[in-house]
C-alpha cells in the first residue's frame, strides 16, 4: 500500500504546472490534497477534476508572498483534516534577464515568491508537524540551484537558497524531530513559464530552452516517489531533467 494513502498534503502553486500535476498524482494514490494558489477558478476546476476521478481534494486561495495567507492555509488544512502530513513548497517564479538590464522588479518578484514564500510556508506548517512528531516538507528547487546558466543569476540564487535551507532543515528537524525534509531539482519543464518573462532577450532565451522541456507529469512522478517513502528513509534530493539538457 502506498505511504501517501490517507495522508494530508498541502501543495502551494497548485493551480497549474508541477503543482497541479502533483495534486492529481498524489490524489490518485489516495492522498488528501489541499491546493493553494491565487487563481480560484483554476483551483475549483482542479478540485472538481480530482473529485470526479474519485480523489479527495479541497482548496484555499493563497498568496505565498503574504505570510498571513499561509497561516490561513495551514489553519484551513487542520480544520478540514485535523493535521498536515506533507507540505509541498512548489510555488515559484522564473524570470530571465541579464544583470546589465537591472530588472529590479523581476528580482524582487522572485525573492518574494521563491524565498519568502518558502519561508512563510515552512513557518506556518512546521510547528504543527513538530507537535505531531512527524511530517514531510518537500521543497521544489531546480538544477539552476546546482549550475548557474545565462540570464538566470537571481533565479539561480533563489534556488541555491532553497538548497541551503533544505539541508539545514534536514539536519535540525529531520534527524531529531521526525520531520522528513526533501528536495527535487528539476531541469527545464514545459509549464508555460517562458511566456511570463518580461525582458525581451530573456524571453527569447527561455523559449529556446523550452523546446527540450520535460512535462510536469514527469516531475510529479518524482514528487510522489519522494513522499511515498517510509518514516525511516528520506529522499535528500532528486535531480530530474531532459536528456538533451547538458547542464
Amino acid at each position: 500500500m502506498s505511504n501517501v494513502k490517507n495522508t494530508v498534503i498541502v501543495i502551494t502553486g497548485a493551480s497549474s504546472g508541477i503543482g497541479a500535476a502533483s495534486a492529481i498524482k498524489l490524489a490518485s494514490l489516495g492522498g488528501k490534497v489541499v491546493l493553494a494558489a491565487r487563481n480560484e477558478e483554476k483551483l475549483k476546476a482542479l478540485v472538481a477534476e480530482i473529485r470526479n476521478a474519485g480523489g479527495e481534494a479541497s482548496y484555499f486561495v493563497t498568496n505565498v508572498t503574504d505570510k498571513t495567507s499561509l497561516v490561513g492555509l495551514v489553519e484551513f488544512a487542520i480544520k478540514q483534516y485535523g493535521r498536515i502530513d506533507s507540505l509541498v513548497n512548489n510555488a515559484g517564479l522564473m524570470l530571465f534577464s541579464d544583470w546589465k538590464d537591472v530588472v529590479v522588479d523581476d528580482w524582487e518578484k522572485m525573492i518574494d515568491t521563491n524565498i519568502k514564500g518558502y519561508l512563510y510556508a515552512i513557518a506556518a506548517a512546521l510547528p504543527q508537524m513538530l507537535e505531531q512528531g512527524h511530517g514531510k516538507i518537500l521543497n521544489m528547487s531546480s538544477v539552476a540551484g546546482l549550475h548557474v546558466g545565462g540570464s538566470s543569476g537571481v533565479y539561480s540564487a533563489t534556488k541555491f537558497f532553497i538548497r541551503g535551507i533544505t539541508e539545514s532543515l534536514r539536519k535540525e528537524v529531520g534527524v531529531d524531530s521526525g520531520v522528513q525534509v526533501s528536495m527535487i531539482s528539476p531541469g527545464v519543464i514545459d509549464t508555460g513559464w517562458a511566456d511570463k518573462v518580461s525582458d525581451a532577450k530573456g524571453r527569447e532565451a527561455a523559449k529556446a530552452l523550452n523546446e527540450i522541456a520535460i512535462t510536469p507529469e514527469q516531475v510529479a512522478d518524482a514528487v510522489a516517489y519522494a513522499l511515498d517513502q517510509p518514516t525511516n528513509l528520506t529522499i535528500n534530493d532528486i535531480v530530474i531533467h531532459p536528456t538533451k539538457q547538458d547542464w
